[in-house]
């Protein structure tokens, strides 16, 4: 009786998050209807999720055919996998500096990163794009990764995250003979693989999916990433082919819902111990 009852009460608020899945995928249900339908039925007066005409053959296939998709995504990998090293690196320091080390203007460093959240990427990047051109780095790994090495949000994450580990801990490790370097490698960093695992989630789904940065650094075609790669279907003349570019956008993001669905358990655990949650 008492399972029965709480079930009932947990009803409606199923049915509003059931609402809110459904609303938030959507969009990728209709990305993937598009992606093999033909372009006669994209614009068709009845709005089904299911073809008329099975098209997947014919739109996949342009993709792999047209353009070189695997390409595309070993550059999001070593592009993401390089951006991703360097925040870690940074981040795990500082973080551990400003939460658990005292020294004279941590609060006011801690400040200038809270600041640093407020600046938007596209502030600094006609002085970077100057820079990299004057040291003839576009249109290289550098150019695309170097932008981001450091992260504002990844310190302070790690830094909510170290604020909760236990002082006694840090304290037995330093009687033991241990260096700070030696502390965050071995008893900081292994405590927080769940902060990295969510940042790592937030960095690979940002720079993956950026169009912004690469548009600008990168021109020749082996150096695409991933969304680069999907603008080839976008034709202003001609107009867009959207059955194979919904199709190269499927392929491009399928490797980041995998991601997430392997590292969800970790992902959840890292927001809700870093004291970002609602």
């Amino acid at each position: 009786m008492y399972g029965r009852r709480s079930w009932f009460a947990d009803l409606p608020r199923l049915a509003i998050l059931g609402i809110c899945a459904a609303v938030v995928l959507l969009p990728y249900a209709w990305m993937l209807a598009v992606s093999v339908k033909p372009r006669s039925e994209v614009f068709s007066a009845a709005l089904s999720l299911l073809p008329e005409v099975w098209y997947a053959a014919e739109n996949y296939g342009r993709v792999f055919a047209e353009v070189p998709i695997g390409r595309y995504l070993v550059n999001g990998v070593v592009v993401c996998g390089l951006i991703l090293a360097f925040q870690l690196a940074f981040a795990l320091p500082a973080g551990y500096a400003l939460a658990k080390l005292r020294f004279r203007g941590r609060e006011t460093l801690f400040a200038f990163v809270m600041l640093g959240l407020l600046v938007p990427a596209h502030v600094p990047a006609i002085p970077l794009y100057i820079a990299f051109a004057n040291a003839g780095l576009l249109n290289t790994y550098t150019a695309l990764a170097a932008p981001f090495a450091i992260s504002v949000f990844a310190i302070f994450l790690f830094r909510q995250f170290f604020r909760a580990l236990p002082d006694d801990l840090i304290a037995a490790a330093r009687i033991d003979g241990m260096g700070e370097a030696s502390i965050v490698l071995r008893v900081a960093l292994p405590n927080a693989w769940p902060a990295a695992t969510a940042f790592a989630i937030f960095s690979v789904v940002a720079h993956w999916s950026d169009l912004f940065w690469p548009l600008i650094v990168v021109t020749k075609g082996d150096l695409y990433t991933p969304a680069l790669g999907v603008l080839y279907f976008r034709a202003e003349e001609a107009g867009d082919d959207y059955g194979a570019l919904m199709a190269a956008a499927t392929l491009v993001t399928v490797p980041l819902v995998a991601a997430f669905l392997l590292a969800q358990r970790r992902f959840i655990e890292g927001i809700t111990m870093t004291g970002l949650k609602g």
